[in-house]
């Protein structure tokens, strides 16, 4: 019988109402109680690694589920995390990195409503992750949220309130889920790579998003305390004028030591920095591009990326166009 560690970590599916607000209260053996299982054909642990808001979340809790279940790893067929729904879109995608080549499934979810509450997506929501890191044929990291499975670094929260608060960005679903049956869309391919865990994470990581009346004032001071600086721009990519001759000043007195990466703030179909002039503006300094992947993935890839190999720009840009739990269609060298 196939085994499932249950690890709970907080957030709106454990929460209960205290007078400062819903707070995480309920632990991972009390959310298994109000599922009310008739027959099951796994079997279940249950561990409360954390017990915090997902707002709250930080890359050292992401570290803490990761060693989790590393040192678990061996002993269950299947992982089942519950999270709060605001930053889960960034665990599924740390994890992703740090976890890599995993041939059992890994599953984060939560809900919009708390499990206690007698309208609520939590107990389908939870009992789907359970049902889909029971099955041999699901591995890898991923969310489980309204019937859809979700790869780990293509998930966005787009909803606050409704049940279907995750849309998959750039990607199709793995799979769907009715009834408690999995039908899927994409098969995930059987490695011969045993799993590698990674153990750091460079957080030294900014995201400038872009606005029409920002000034290159702020640039310096982003320069001085960050690694990496991941500009936000509009519709394919570009630079704004405004900032453009202090960011290249900046760029060559650093001496290329900063990692510049180009996204879009458009969510869908992605960034294309070669078709404006305004992209092609920049095409004097060393950058990378994320293209189709998600602000979520670009974020934590690059912070796996500097906090475990050397950032010499050709390393990073072979890593980081390196297709990693299908988080870029397209791979380049």
């Amino acid at each position: 019988m196939k085994k499932i560690l249950l690890i709970s970590t907080g957030g709106t599916i454990a929460s209960m109402p205290t007078d400062e607000g819903l707070t995480p209260k309920i632990n991972s053996k009390k959310l298994l109680e109000y599922l009310n299982f008739t027959k099951l054909d796994f079997e279940i642990d249950t561990v409360n690694l954390l017990n915090v808001d997902s707002t709250d979340m930080q890359p050292e809790h992401w570290l803490k589920i990761k060693d989790e279940i590393k040192n678990n790893y061996d002993k269950y067929d299947g992982f089942v995390i519950t999270h709060g729904t605001d930053t889960m879109a960034y665990t599924a995608s740390a994890l992703s990195y740090l976890i890599q080549n995993s041939q059992k499934p890994i599953v984060l979810t939560g809900s919009q409503k708390s499990i206690d509450m007698h309208i609520t997506d939590a107990k389908n929501n939870l009992l789907n992750s359970l049902v889909y890191a029971s099955k041999s044929t699901s591995k890898g990291i991923s969310i489980v949220f309204d019937g859809k499975v979700i790869s780990g670094t293509r998930a966005r929260k787009e909803r606050t309130k409704s049940f279907d608060a995750f849309s998959s960005v750039n990607f199709p679903f793995l799979a769907i889920m009715h009834d408690e049956k999995i039908f899927r869309y994409i098969n995930i391919e059987n490695t011969n790579e045993e799993v590698k865990f990674y153990d750091s994470l460079n957080t030294n990581v900014f995201v400038l998003k872009l606005i029409p009346s920002m000034t290159a004032k702020i640039l310096p001071e982003i320069f001085k305390n960050y690694d990496a600086i991941i500009i936000e721009s509009f519709g394919v990519g570009g630079i704004p004028k405004a900032i453009e001759t202090e960011l290249k000043k900046l760029v060559e007195e650093y001496n290329n030591q900063k990692t510049i990466i180009m996204t879009t703030q458009v969510p869908q179909e992605g960034s294309d920095v070669s078709v404006y002039e305004v992209g092609k503006r920049i095409s004097s300094i060393l950058y990378l591009e994320s293209q189709n992947m998600t602000t979520e993935a670009t974020v934590t890839k690059i912070m796996w990326i500097l906090g475990n190999f050397d950032n010499d720009f050709e390393t990073v840009k072979k890593l980081f166009y390196t297709r990693i739990n299908n988080d870029m269609i397209f791979n380049e060298i």
